[in-house]
């Protein structure tokens, strides 16, 4: 036997435990050094939208005859938001306050003037204020603190 050959033995024991270090810190890869053996670990993620939480109004207490209820499930699942959506720059962790505790920046129905901060997205350890883009009233907040959010996700809309 060569020596390279040797050196691939493998400790699954190791494996199996770099395999739960990932599922248990939420990490993608992990990769263990020892002399000349190396050990990488890798998984792979798939990326779910994060869910939009919308305030839904109650049912009404009869439909009208001859209404569709397709129709109303499908305007109940995608409301209609008119005005400037504000939308997220990256991805990251969204936070409505400075700190925890602390104030939101913005609430509905507050008014803002272009430039005011509306909230954070965390990237990297790096907090990105999302500012105003115009002056206006906020009538929606499509975020939840401290959610995760994609790129070009809908945070909020000023009318």
């Amino acid at each position: 036997m060569s020596e390279d050959h040797k050196q691939m033995r493998i400790d699954a024991g190791l494996v199996r435990e770099l395999a739960e270090l990932l599922s248990a810190n939420e990490l993608s890869e992990i990769e263990v050094e020892d002399g000349d053996r190396k050990i990488k670990v890798k998984r792979e993620l798939t990326v779910a939208a994060a869910p939009v939480q919308h305030v839904v109004a109650a049912p009404a207490a009869a439909a009208p005859a001859g209404s569709a209820p397709q129709a109303d499930a499908a305007s109940a699942a995608a409301p209609e938001l008119s005005g400037d959506m504000v939308r997220s720059p990256m991805v990251g962790t969204c936070y409505l306050a400075a700190e925890p505790g602390a104030a939101n920046f913005v609430s509905v129905g507050d008014t803002v003037k272009q430039g005011d901060t509306l909230l954070i997205v965390e990237a990297m350890k790096v907090m990105n204020p999302i500012v105003a883009p115009r002056g206006g009233r906020i009538t929606q907040l499509l975020v939840a603190n401290a959610q995760p959010v994609e790129f070009d996700q809908p945070l909020a809309v000023i009318e």
